[in-house]
């Protein structure tokens, strides 16, 4: 195996133009979305307090994998760093599958974000349709793609500053419930709710255990990071700062914010459809508190959606970079942004928007089973590339990184196998198994892509280092 031994940040040709402030604030907006938001409504119903350890076990995995893709940036931070890696440690083809794999779970995404954007007007508008609402938000956020990345991670940044506050509000205000009783639901808040109904595990274990997957669709995006990797201002310091605040995030954000909530609010009280937020500030009876926070989770969708829209736009110019898109994938506007890849995304992303129209009220459902799959390849490709990346170090034929994982490789093995589990617990699942079916689908449908681009193109699959177009 032979590989580029590059630790600095190679030029790309794209503006760095995320400092500090803004990888940071894409790091923790990445750690909070709509899957908490809204999904944590349905899977509270399924796995009631219980689902505060199941969102406790999959963040420490998550953290286990992002430390792995940590080590791989400081080796060798790239733009599109997933299907470098993969192409880089398991072949030309796994990069290609990554690559296009990444940008299908984005656009998912794309369409769940703005299903539950549109559900979130509708809060206020009843009487406007889902679609109209998420073919508007659809056009506002691909104008400001277009402009520059610099408009992106500041509009990222105070979506994210948003929910990072109105998050700790409502923890505060749920605490000061618990202890001072005031509020319309100091009667009934009670830290001994997280037992007294049908106790912790009120529908089994297994029950539990189910809601895996809906959990880590709700960690999606946190890996996001690492596409910022080609244009950070100074990825060396920044991106080890950003993934070693993780943990904390995970633990107030995920976890604390639920425990507080079914603290306040009976586990019994949640369902399908109804946001966990929307409904703890509609019981303790805060002035228009419901309203508020409904409008802090309309920003969580709209932020995973502009993510979506940056992100696929890269992922697209790497494989064209690699042979494996179209070359007009590749060029970047004036404003140094991949234009083109936005656009075609952003179409895709559409069918979201037709989704809302036809069957609005099973989309988002549709969409987030096929985003976790593609996601959970995503996460897979990482770890396995980690794993070969230090028996590549241990052999003394490549270099180390200067952010090595805790622990080597093992707890990578430890995600891999737990990943392995989760998509068992897909595959039982008749409601969510339609998702495996897309992705073999999809794989299929790769593999003839593959086969043609080869035929075209027989050095699509030798190994090569990226050599992006440079612009200015």
């Amino acid at each position: 195996m032979t590989s580029p031994q590059v630790t600095e940040a190679p030029e790309e040709g794209y503006e760095r133009g995320l400092g500090s402030r803004q990888v940071q604030m894409i790091a923790i907006g990445g750690a909070i979305g709509v899957g908490l938001f809204l999904g944590a409504g349905a899977n509270i119903a399924k796995a009631g307090p219980s689902l505060i350890v199941m969102y406790a076990l999959a963040g420490l995995i998550i953290f286990f994998i992002m430390r792995a893709l940590g080590e791989l940036l400081l080796y060798r931070p790239v733009s599109g760093s997933f299907a470098e890696y993969s192409r880089e440690f398991l072949g030309p083809f796994f990069g290609f599958f990554t690559g296009w794999t990444y940008w299908l779970m984005w656009v998912v995404t794309g369409m769940a974000e703005l299903t539950a954007a549109a559900i979130y007007v509708h809060y206020w508008f009843p009487a406007v349709p889902q679609w109209v609402t998420a073919l508007v938000f659809l056009v506002v956020l691909f104008v400001a793609n277009l402009i520059s990345v610099k408009v992106f991670g500041e509009i990222e940044f105070w979506f994210s500053m948003v929910k990072v506050t109105a998050l700790i509000g409502m923890i505060v205000i749920g605490l000061g419930v618990l202890t001072f009783g005031f509020s319309a639901a100091g009667d009934t808040a009670a830290v001994s709710n997280l037992w007294e109904f049908d106790g912790f595990f009120p529908r089994g274990v297994g029950s539990s255990l189910m809601t895996l997957q809906g959990v880590m669709f709700a960690y999606l995006a946190v890996e996001l990071v690492g596409v910022t990797a080609g244009e950070s201002q100074n990825p060396e310091k920044t991106l080890p700062k950003a993934i070693n605040t993780l943990p904390w995030r995970i633990a107030l954000f995920y976890v604390g914010a639920l425990t507080v909530i079914l603290c306040v609010v009976k586990w019994t009280e949640f369902g399908e459809g109804v946001s966990p937020f929307v409904k703890a500030f509609a019981v303790i009876g805060i002035p228009a508190g419901a309203g508020i926070v409904n409008f802090v989770v309309l920003t969580a969708a709209l932020s995973s959606c502009n993510s979506g829209m940056y992100s696929t736009g890269r992922m697209l110019r790497t494989l064209a970079d690699n042979g494996e898109a179209p070359r007009c994938f590749s060029r970047l506007s004036s404003s140094k942004t991949p234009a083109f890849g936005i656009t075609v995304s952003v179409a895709f992303m559409g069918i979201g928007v037709v989704l809302n129209y036809v069957v609005p009220e099973k989309a988002f459902g549709y969409v987030t089973s096929v985003a976790t799959a593609a996601g959970i390849w995503t996460w897979l490709m990482i770890l396995i590339s980690h794993v070969l990346y230090r028996r590549g170090v241990e052999a003394g034929r490549l270099r180390a990184s200067s952010f090595p994982a805790p622990g080597g490789a093992k707890c990578s093995y430890v995600a891999i196998a737990f990943l392995l589990f989760v998509t068992g617990l897909i595959a039982y699942d008749a409601d969510s198994r339609v998702c495996l079916y897309v992705m073999a689908g999809w794989a299929a449908a790769l593999a003839v892509g593959w086969a043609v681009l080869k035929t075209r193109n027989p050095q699509v699959a030798d190994r090569r280092e990226p050599q992006l177009e440079k612009i200015g």
